[in-house]
């Protein structure tokens, strides 16, 4: 299908809108008797996907032998059925009479039984698309239920991203319900090229290896890409290929989630949202705000509801640490056996850095204020602060002293006007 699209930025979409563009997309009698699956984010991504849901839904369900939803975790925790309600916006109740016939499916990205391989990036392609930074076969696993269906559809916002440049896409397959080696793969690389040259740039190595990947699987694949802007409005609804719907949605996200300084901070209080509730997630917190940290600055991750480091992968990031990419490059066959997902984000939060004589020389430091214990923290390389003694205010409204308050940190991207070499893919 071609491109759909429905933008009102910098206003909001109504519900109306949103009915018109699914209705176009998902014409009722080509689904009568299909198997649809919806592929929908977790909660640690803000948009409408109750309403996306709710409107995909009273479009076909009535006619679908088959509406189902998976949770495109990639490596996150499963949610259970009242999270998942909540993600969906519906009712208990809701969820018994309208909604009854639908399955809920978590991702099991560490379940090999839940996954099927569809092909292998072979070592020429990783070096093409790469720009020759790596030579390897990487398989690419994917979950097994997307072959259930006669229609895939994929329903997520579009940011800014660390890892790939901008969000969304095939990214809600690759790593949302794929399997760990291309996962792995493709962060590493992302963390090579490093945080501030990836996030923010719409083509990226990463994105060529995430759309290879989500080309070789061979189904019907529908895409709802949606750009939501810092008050939860729906500013950008674009539905089509996974490809074409991820280009448009990132050009305007471009427009609605960067914000541009003139110069850079010495202090960041960046505020996690209880959405992020581990670290893994509230790493954020310190990739979006990496371009406008000063050299030597401090950037506090203020998370006084977060006591976890990460349920999935804590046992690695307590054996490794926070380091910069440098420090694992100059280490490698001591780290190299660690999931290379682990070490990206070891590397994303702790941000740009140097080997020199063997000393490792990070650029800033990066202190956590939250449940996990001062111990713990300096045990991973992190500075500790008690979140007790921080008074959020104080923080407030000093821009011009080099303080900068960021009250909901994680999804709008921070940038210098003039930025330095390290902090510029141009």
């Amino acid at each position: 299908m071609s491109l759909l699209s429905k933008s009102a930025f910098p206003g909001r979409l109504t519900d109306a809108q949103v009915t018109e563009v699914v209705a176009k997309a998902l014409p009722a009698a080509n689904y009568r008797g299909k198997r649809v699956l919806l592929i929908v984010p977790d909660h640690t991504r803000t948009a409408p996907v109750g309403l996306m849901f709710k409107t995909l839904h009273r479009q076909t369900g009535g006619v679908t032998k088959a509406f189902d939803v998976l949770l495109a975790l990639g490596t996150h925790q499963p949610m259970s059925e009242p999270a998942i309600c909540q993600r969906l916006e519906i009712t208990e109740a809701e969820r018994r009479d309208v909604y009854g016939q639908v399955k809920f499916h978590n991702h099991q990205w560490n379940n090999p039984a839940a996954l099927k391989q569809v092909g292998t990036l072979t070592s020429d392609e990783i070096s093409r698309l790469s720009d020759g930074l790596f030579a390897m076969d990487v398989p690419v696993e994917i979950n097994k239920l997307v072959f259930e269906y006669d229609q895939v559809i994929i329903v997520g916002p579009v940011f800014p991203h660390e890892v790939v440049g901008y969000s969304g896409g095939n990214k809600y397959l690759f790593p949302g319900v794929g399997g760990p080696q291309i996962l792995n793969f493709f962060h590493w690389l992302g963390a090579v090229v490093t945080n501030p040259m990836i996030i923010g740039t719409k083509w990226t190595p990463v994105r060529r290896v995430v759309d290879r990947a989500g080309a070789m699987v061979k189904v019907d694949k529908l895409c709802f890409a949606m750009v939501v802007d810092p008050q939860k409005n729906l500013v950008g609804l674009f539905a089509g290929t996974p490809e074409t719907a991820w280009d448009a949605a990132s050009d305007l996200s471009a427009k609605v989630h960067i914000l541009l300084k003139d110069k850079p901070f010495h202090t960041i209080l960046s505020c996690a949202p209880p959405m992020y509730d581990e670290l893994w997630t509230a790493g954020k917190c310190m990739y979006k705000l990496e371009p406008v940290l000063a050299d030597g600055g401090e950037l506090i991750i203020y998370a006084p509801h977060m006591s976890e480091i990460c349920v999935s992968h804590g046992k690695h990031i307590e054996e490794v640490g926070y380091h910069c990419r440098d420090y694992f490059l100059k280490h490698w066959d001591k780290f190299k056996h660690v999931p290379w997902g682990v070490l990206a984000h070891s590397t994303h939060v702790r941000g740009i850095g140097t080997m020199e004589n063997g000393v490792e020389k990070c650029r800033a430091k990066v202190t956590l204020a939250s449940q996990i214990p001062r111990a713990k923290c300096e045990a991973i390389n992190l500075g500790y602060r008690d979140p007790k003694s921080i008074r959020v205010e104080d923080f407030a409204n000093r821009e011009n002293e080099g303080v900068l308050l960021v009250p909901k940190a994680g999804e709008m991207l921070y940038r210098l006007k003039h930025p330095p070499k390290w902090a510029s893919s141009g």
